[in-house]
């Protein structure tokens, strides 16, 4: 740690002689870039060795169970310049992503080590499956009314046993950004926690953007505006996505509960109802659904590779679905693939007529509420989705997704997308993608 720590002082000087980011010759570049490949290096190569020491000393033993964010912030404080601290991320946050040093990758290198970790890893990952303090804040208020408005969700239980989470960012086509994660988390949360709950539904509301006011769409996916502005973190988005409500809706939440002895999380089937079209992180949805509609005339993209970065674990999910040869021509080539083609049925089981796109979602919720049904979609994600597997594939992604968002050829992408008059799909209309 004390070389780490020489290091990381070393960075900081050279940073602090140089003008910011986007103003350095290509010389000052190479410059910080070699002081931070040795900072990072010699941080990488302590945590090889000491990842499940330095767990259990911030976990007390894992007695104490922090997401993602609070390990962070507590590595930060108990050994410091293994983590960026709270001064430096703010510092952060405060700039477009252009003119920032990149200090999420440190986050990366750290998240990545403990991950790999046999022993830390699941500890971490049961962390994530636990109902967010907001969720649980609301839990009274929704087993009561049956009902929760957010700004990016509402969800409604009715008497027919299934909550109806509407993605309602009408104004911008249901695009992600932390808003939207953090709402969606909570929402799946209080669709898990409530009894009276058997089966989850995920559809898009109408929208008021002025290309498809009236329509109801699934999700344009990524902001890329808000990329490029410096406003979708590593942690608070990225991550906790992928960590949060997506794996929950596979595992279900953690959390005491009757029968807990056999079924250590609370699961529930999902349906999702795609109008329009799930671009980016909307396809991801898809992947960890039980039952996915499309309408005839919607289409489904990631288009992420164009973009610069990685679709979450779509690269881990979608060849049990596509094949190896169809998901890459969709995640390496940018392949929309629309909902009347016959691919199309590799990824939605129901491909239905726009008119009657109400009645079929009826039909399939009601079929995922049987008896057997947990059971078996328990079987089945245990064998699809091992998750051993699932750990791995996140260690890496951790670091590789912090690279890639500070990669030059990314930044001058999502640049050129904020620069478009347009808010929209990237595929489609100009603005989100991912």
């Amino acid at each position: 740690m004390a070389a780490s720590s020489g290091a990381l002082a070393r960075v900081d000087e050279l940073a602090g002689a140089l003008p910011e980011p986007p103003a350095r010759t290509p010389g000052e570049r190479a410059a910080i870039a070699a002081a931070k490949d040795a900072a990072r290096a010699l941080r990488a190569a302590f945590l090889d060795t000491y990842a499940d020491a330095v767990y259990d000393r911030l976990t007390s033993g894992r007695t104490l169970s922090p997401r993602i964010d609070e390990l962070l912030d507590a590595a930060a404080t108990e050994l410091p310049g293994l983590v960026p601290d709270e001064a430096l991320l703010a510092a952060e946050r405060s700039r477009p992503q252009a003119a920032k040093e990149g200090h999420e990758i440190d986050q990366g290198i750290f998240l990545r080590a403990v991950l790999r970790s046999p022993t830390a890893g699941p500890h971490l990952l049961d962390a994530m499956l636990r109902p967010t303090p907001r969720a649980l804040g609301l839990l009274d208020e929704f087993t009561r009314t049956g009902a929760v408005r957010m700004e990016s969700v509402r969800v409604e239980r009715g008497d027919d046993g299934v909550a109806r989470l509407t993605l309602c960012r009408d104004d911008r086509l249901n695009a992600e950004d932390t808003r939207q994660v953090d709402d969606m988390e909570t929402a799946v949360d209080l669709a898990l926690l409530d009894p009276a709950v058997r089966v989850g539904l995920l559809r898009g509301g109408e929208m008021s953007h002025p290309r498809y006011r009236g329509r109801r769409v699934f999700s344009a996916g990524i902001n890329l505006k808000s990329l490029s502005s410096g406003d979708i973190p590593l942690v608070g988005f990225l991550l906790r996505r992928e960590l949060g409500y997506l794996h929950k809706l596979v595992r279900g939440v953690l959390t005491d509960h009757a029968g807990q002895w056999h079924s250590p999380r609370v699961e529930k089937p999902w349906v999702a109802a795609v109008d329009g079209f799930a671009i980016g992180g909307g396809a991801q949805v898809l992947l960890v659904c039980d039952h996915v509609l499309a309408a005839s005339d919607a289409y489904l993209s990631l288009p992420a590779a164009k973009e610069g970065i990685i679709p979450g674990v779509a690269n881990f999910r979608l060849t049990r679905y596509a094949g190896p040869r169809l998901a890459r021509q969709i995640i390496l080539q940018g392949r929309r693939i629309r909902a009347a083609e016959p691919a199309a049925r590799l990824l939605v089981d129901e491909i239905v007529e726009p008119e009657e796109m109400d009645a079929a979602v009826e039909r399939a919720v009601a079929g995922l509420d049987g008896a057997a049904v947990l059971a078996n979609r328990r079987m089945l994600n245990l064998a699809e989705e091992p998750p051993d597997a699932f750990r791995a594939y996140m260690a890496e992604f951790a670091l590789q997704q912090a690279l890639r968002i500070y990669g030059q050829d990314v930044i001058d992408k999502v640049g050129r997308f904020a620069a478009t008059p347009q808010d929209g799909p990237q595929d489609g209309p100009p603005g989100s993608g991912g």
